[in-house]
């Protein structure tokens, strides 16, 4: 009985393993996980579970009785040390070693941390997992400022969620304005007003130089010598992929586990998935995505990899954020562009913005215009050269942009 293996109880490896038992696979299935938790969804962990308003078991990808239903041999609360490529075996910490014949790595990604000096104060947090959560949800209840290192995603959700918690806010971000490294500046501003609004004070074009406290946070130095006063602190600064169990290897790891289009390592029976995976994507080139829905997709196509599939992965990518009342959607990657069309109003809030590069959509950006996100995305994978004046009339119904196929 051939046996699968599953590295990380994660979003993906969790739509991996549902994906094996959907799709016929009936031999030993193996999932092992550092944290205690069964796999779940981490979203909510900066807006409705921090905030209160979900309970932890509403999170869980699967009831935790579901694994054992599905004869998943599940060891949550056990670290993996390193997949030995050689010899087909995982080993665990304090020794114990697992055979398999195939093995998907789902071990995602973790913070990147800040080497400055007081990082390591009580009251600094990053967030990453349910525990983290607890303890930046348990300071906050105690908590009347907020101050926040960094203004992408992370901390723009905290930003809109500690506000809702009644605290005071202020954040310092390196760029010019919020989530700029994704958004461009013109679109980030959009945001950064939102966040105004609702008394959200930031500083740009500045970052952290160090965290000071008399044994526990009281403020962040920047190197522009500005000094902001907080009761806590929660650092987002980005991710690195947890690549740690393939170090030593040959497998190829700078920046994410390399995989081709179909989702084949250079390594036989080695499949990844998830925020962990750096995979050649037919329209954006190579591509680390950390996003929910690409984490759900890629495990089970990494599934069907596993069960002898030869697909290629295209999946064009979409993601979403909550922040206050707004919701804001992103389809498809645009890593640079020569033009945005906008249908509706940037100065209302109320818009689907279009970056194309030579005529090209690489990316739809909704805020509070949620239909176009997700109609736009067989125009991103069909790498459509759409008319923009019709994507700039609300009338045109984006579906029917697609190029009609030959024949």
């Amino acid at each position: 009985m051939p046996t699968f293996l599953i590295v990380g109880a994660s979003l993906a490896g969790a739509s991996a393993a549902a994906a094996l038992r959907g799709g016929g696979f009936d031999g030993r299935l193996v999932m092992v996980g550092e944290e205690p938790l069964p796999p779940y969804e981490r979203p909510p962990l900066s807006k409705e579970y921090l905030r209160g308003e979900q309970p932890l078991e509403e999170g869980f990808v699967r009831p935790p009785e579901w694994y054992a239903e599905q004869g998943i041999e599940a060891r949550f609360g056990t670290r993996v040390e390193r997949v030995d490529v050689a010899a087909s075996e995982v080993v665990l910490a304090g020794g114990e070693r697992i055979a398999y014949d195939r093995v998907l790595v789902a071990t995602g990604s973790r913070n990147r941390r800040l080497g400055v000096p007081g990082a390591d104060l009580p009251g600094v947090f990053d967030l990453r997992t349910v525990a983290d959560c607890d303890r930046i949800r348990e300071a906050a209840s105690r908590s009347s400022r907020a101050v926040l290192v960094g203004m992408g995603f992370i901390g723009a959700e905290l930003a809109a969620s500690f506000r809702q918690l009644g605290l005071e806010v202020v954040a310092v971000e390196f760029f010019g304005t919020v989530l700029e490294r994704v958004l461009g500046p013109q679109l980030g501003r959009v945001l950064e007003a939102i966040h105004r609004d609702h008394g959200v004070g930031m500083v740009f074009g500045d970052a952290a130089e160090r965290f000071e406290g008399d044994g526990r946070f009281e403020a962040v130095v920047t190197r522009a010598g500005r000094r902001l006063e907080g009761d806590l602190c929660v650092v987002g600064v980005g991710t690195v992929p947890a690549t740690e169990v393939l170090e030593g290897t040959g497998v190829p790891i700078d920046g994410g586990i390399h995989l081709d289009a179909r989702l084949r390592s250079p390594v036989p029976d080695l499949f990844a998935a998830g925020d962990v995976v750096l995979h050649d994507h037919p329209v954006f080139g190579k591509v680390r995505v950390e996003h929910f829905d690409n984490a759900i997709k890629m495990g089970e196509a990494a599934a069907r990899a596993m069960l002898g599939a030869d697909e290629v992965f295209d999946d064009p990518h979409w993601f979403w954020s909550d922040q206050y009342d707004v919701n804001i959607q992103v389809a498809g990657i645009a890593a640079s562009w020569d033009r945005m069309v906008v249908r509706g109003s940037l100065e209302a809030r109320s818009f689907a913005a279009f970056l194309l590069q030579d005529g090209v959509l690489r990316s739809t950006v909704t805020v509070a215009w949620p239909r176009d996100a997700r109609r736009s995305l067989p125009l991103i994978r069909a790498q459509a050269r759409p008319d923009p004046a019709a994507l700039a009339d609300p009338e045109v119904d984006l579906r029917t942009l697609l190029p009609k196929e030959d024949g």
